[in-house]
């Protein structure tokens, strides 16, 4: 009596892997295309003349001033935030979770011009008697972080999230305090989230205008950054330098990303014990 065996025909993943590529790819293409379409469109010369420039120059160091006090803010509020929502619940956290997402997806002119309006109230004029903020560099700062922070804080969220609580526990039940084994134990587990939040609010803070340009205007070497720099330019007709300062913004946006991505490699490779 024969045996008769079915054999399996595997087919080839070739068409599912080409399909997907394609769909994946086209994002890609495009963001590619858009910064090569930059460097053909300028020349050295025009970023050297844009370097050359004050106006630009104030703009730069405004910039990297601006984006890195946001960062550190976003981090000190970003950091207790995410820890005490991913750890406990308390009445109205769904409610406070919900609030931390309005900087997400309201359009950036709406969050300028809510801090306009903030600052023309009793509490706005009060705090402006001492400190000018708006129209000033403080304006700038501020307007930047509403939008970055609400990004590290959700960095922060997940981190903390992903940390286990038995080492936390561990450390409570061998005598230390909340706080020592915040500081000594889950801190140090939170490093790489850190790196990330901080990370995403400078470049988010880089790229910032909308709020900016209703709540600190685009006054040359008052409360010019890079982004209203573009716009000036733009608004002259010198596109030259609109597209050589945006290449300025794209490097040191793509600088300071690959930067952290080593700094975390590195980091996920050496043992933390």
């Amino acid at each position: 009596m024969k045996t008769q065996t079915t054999s399996i025909r595997v087919k080839s993943d070739f068409p599912f892997f080409a399909v997907m590529g394609v769909m994946a790819s086209t994002y890609v293409i495009l963001i590619v295309g858009m910064v090569l379409a930059d460097l053909t469109f300028t020349s050295p010369v025009h970023i050297l003349n844009a370097l050359k420039s004050e106006e630009i120059r104030y703009a730069i160091k405004l910039s990297l001033f601006s984006c890195t006090i946001t960062m550190i803010l976003s981090l000190l509020v970003a950091t207790p935030f995410g820890y005490l929502m991913a750890r406990y619940r308390f009445p109205g956290k769904k409610l406070l979770d919900a609030i931390l997402d309005i900087p997400i997806i309201l359009p950036p002119l709406v969050i300028g011009l809510s801090l306009l309006i903030l600052f023309q109230t009793a509490p706005g004029k009060f705090i402006e008697e001492y400190i000018s903020v708006t129209y000033a560099i403080p304006s700038v700062i501020l307007a930047q972080f509403m939008v970055a922070c609400a990004f590290a804080v959700r960095t922060m969220y997940v981190t903390f999230a992903q940390i286990d609580k038995r080492q936390e526990e561990v450390a409570l039940t061998l005598g230390c305090n909340r706080s020592q084994a915040f500081w000594h134990v889950v801190l140090p587990e939170a490093k790489r989230g850190m790196l990330t939040a901080a990370s995403l609010a400078w470049a988010r803070a880089l790229g910032e205008f909308g709020p900016i340009l209703l709540f600190s205007g685009a006054t040359r070497m008052r409360t010019e950054v890079l982004p209203t720099t573009v716009f000036l330019e733009m608004s002259v007709g010198n596109i030259e330098a609109a597209v050589a300062v945006s290449l300025i913004m794209i490097v040191a946006g793509f600088a300071v990303l690959m930067l952290v991505r080593m700094l975390g490699k590195e980091q996920a490779e050496t043992p933390v014990w």
